[in-house]
């Protein structure tokens, strides 16, 4: 969802997995790939409406096991964020539970707020080109 309120945008991202173009699950049980798999759809849907990781404010992520998997997410999450060149890391929690399909072991939801006049972000390819 997308509100556009005096000149500030804000983006509210929910229920964002390990799903591909076709919407099927992919990565069945290896929890880093879902992982890495959700925040690459994260980051095509900021990209989409202008915006990047570095104007996510928070994140929630649902864990389906988070005993047995904080730990991996943990590591990729920060690694992530470090490929992200984010100095601040946005606020996160991290929840435990039943998600939408039996083979998701993560879902992710982001919160975006942003300057609505600002221009659109440019990608890597895009910004070497010019």
């Amino acid at each position: 969802m997308r509100l556009d309120i005096k000149g500030v945008t804000i983006l509210l991202i929910s229920g964002t997995a390990s799903i591909d173009d076709r919407g099927q699950s992919i990565h069945i049980g290896d929890f880093r790939a879902q992982t890495k798999r959700t925040y690459e759809n994260i980051t095509k849907l900021l990209k989409a409406e202008g915006a990047t990781w570095k104007d996510i404010v928070r994140t929630t992520c649902y864990l389906r096991d988070i005993e047995r998997d904080y730990e991996a997410f943990n590591e990729e999450r920060t690694q992530f964020f470090k490929e992200q060149g984010l100095d601040r890391l946005p606020a996160s929690t991290g929840i435990q539970a039943i998600l939408c399909r039996p083979e998701l072991l993560i879902e992710m939801e982001a919160m975006a707020i942003f300057d609505a006049e600002r221009p659109a972000a440019k990608d890597s390819e895009e910004e070497e080109a010019a």
